[in-house]
């Protein structure tokens, strides 16, 4: 089976005390710590475990710039076969859709059953997988937690709904899904193994070697555009009730009728 999994870099907040801008054009990036995303490294987990039980390999890949290079690594160190970092001037303040387009291009390049996706991305809305698969014509299924290979070129998925339920599906290969975290427990990958991949080469592809127009993504293509950041102003603070679960359910109950909540 050869996977496809894309994967973003995105800052890290458990390194980072993300502040915003004076002018509101965006978040202060100097000197950030950035790491892979976290959906995104379930999804490379769980191709890897496809892999390892059924065979084929998996490509990692990235829109990005030369910091990303770092992210395919840990990923490469993680259990992947190769990596593509997909890095051009034109990619730049690409939105979600031009971002889809890319790797949409990307993915045509070979031949993938089957392509990964993050569920979200910690700094977006989750819109990139299910664009992309739109763009490759391909059946498509979003918070997936559940993946067994069936025969006859198909795969029975379980997706996350309300109430923490579950819904079975049977979806054809090739195709896309998006991967939910909790899925798996994504392997550890130390110093040493990263530094066993700083050998491996990563091609970096930008619109001329992928046949893109680059006047169709980036900030010529965008038909969504970010026109301000700000951080929202503090409200009163929580009140935490007291108490036996009886004693916190009167409460409650009290205080809803104290507003004309309930009667």
């Amino acid at each position: 089976m050869e996977i496809l999994v894309c994967v973003k870099k995105v800052p890290d907040p458990a390194e980072n005390e993300i502040a915003v801008r004076r002018d509101g054009s965006d978040i202060d990036r100097d000197d950030l710590v950035y790491s892979v995303n976290e959906w995104d490294n379930y999804a490379v987990e769980e191709a890897i475990q496809l892999v390892e039980e059924h065979g084929g390999s998996v490509t990692v890949v990235s829109v990005g710039d030369e910091e990303s290079d770092e992210i395919i690594r840990r990923e490469l160190a993680m259990g992947a076969d190769a990596g593509k970092l997909l890095d051009d001037e034109a990619f730049h303040y690409s939105d979600g859709r031009g971002v889809a387009a890319i790797l949409a291009h990307a993915a045509r390049q070979a031949q993938y059953d089957l392509i990964l996706t993050g569920a979200q991305a910690e700094d977006a809305a989750a819109q990139v997988g299910g664009m992309l698969a739109a763009m490759l014509d391909l059946p498509y299924a979003s918070l997936v937690v559940r993946v067994e290979v069936k025969e006859g070129d198909k795969l029975e998925i379980a997706r996350e709904i309300d109430g923490g339920n579950l819904e079975i599906n049977e979806i054809d290969l090739p195709c896309a899904l998006s991967i939910q975290t909790g899925i798996n427990e994504p392997r550890y990958v130390g110093i040493r193994g990263i530094r066993k991949t700083a050998s491996v080469e990563v091609p970096v592809l930008g619109a001329a070697e992928l046949g893109l127009d680059p006047g169709t993504v980036g900030r010529a293509g965008a038909k969504v555009r970010k026109l301000d950041y700000f951080v929202p102003e503090l409200g009163q603070g929580a009140e935490i009730l007291q108490g036996s679960r009886e004693e916190i359910a009167d409460q409650l109950i009290a205080r809803l009728r104290g507003r004309g909540v309930i009667q």
